[in-house]
């Protein structure tokens, strides 16, 4: 790893406002505990932007990094070159965006696997998923292997929901607003077809397994349409 690659890790660390001794990411190192209580997590917006306020992919890649470390959740060797980083243009990753890595999506017999990673308090943003002329509708779920996420979906609206929607996002808005706080080894999942769900990671991030039918990018439709996909 040369110098550059070396600093950058240091910057996302120190934006990550992670306490040093214990985890190590690109020569830095991070406490899991400070006199017995697990810092917090939480991540400097402008970290992942340039001077034109251009998205920074290898600066989103560093803090996906930095929180599986934090959680003690496995590094595999090709992670970060099969990371799907975004933040759907809106300038505002710590609170709106995406991590993921497909272990499968296999189209033939119709099963898929992957990881999420989500920043603490970031949304992931509401949408749904259609059929194509390739694949039937996505039908998915959502095991929480670390942290706490908060998932939405169909269903009675529930009073005084935990998460903060961004006002990058439609306003502020959402379109269902069903409850289902999940918990590590916790699981809830679509009720049926093209209903629409969203999350929101709670303080420490969210680490979780998504499993379903089949993903198909050309499916994915996004409540506010505003947002850039991919």
């Amino acid at each position: 790893m040369d110098a550059k690659d070396v600093m950058s890790r240091r910057k996302v660390l120190k934006g990550a406002g992670v306490a040093a001794a214990g985890l190590t990411v690109g020569g830095c190192t991070l406490r899991r505990e400070v006199q017995g209580k697990k810092p917090k997590i939480n991540f400097d917006n402008a970290y992942f932007y340039d001077a034109e306020g251009k998205f920074k992919l290898e600066a989103a890649k560093d803090a996906l990094i930095a929180l599986m470390q934090y959680h003690g959740y496995p590094v595999f060797p090709d992670v970060r070159e099969k990371l799907w980083v975004s933040d759907y243009g809106t300038g505002q990753f710590t609170k709106l965006g995406l991590g993921a890595n497909i272990f499968v999506n296999n189209e033939e017999h119709r099963y898929m696997l992957m990881d999420i990673y989500l920043l603490p308090n970031q949304m992931l943003p509401e949408h749904y998923h259609l059929a194509t002329d390739k694949n039937p509708a996505k039908l998915e779920g959502w095991l929480v292997r670390h942290g706490v996420s908060y998932v939405y979906g169909a269903g009675e609206p529930t009073a005084n929901i935990k998460a903060v929607i961004p006002k990058c996002h439609m306003n502020g808005t959402v379109t269902v607003r069903h409850e289902v706080i999940l918990g590590p080894g916790e699981f809830t999942g679509l009720k049926e077809a093209e209903e629409r769900h969203w999350q929101f990671a709670g303080p420490e991030g969210v680490i979780l397994t998504e499993v379903a039918n089949v993903h198909d990018n050309d499916g994915v439709r996004h409540s506010d349409t505003n947002l850039v996909f991919g």
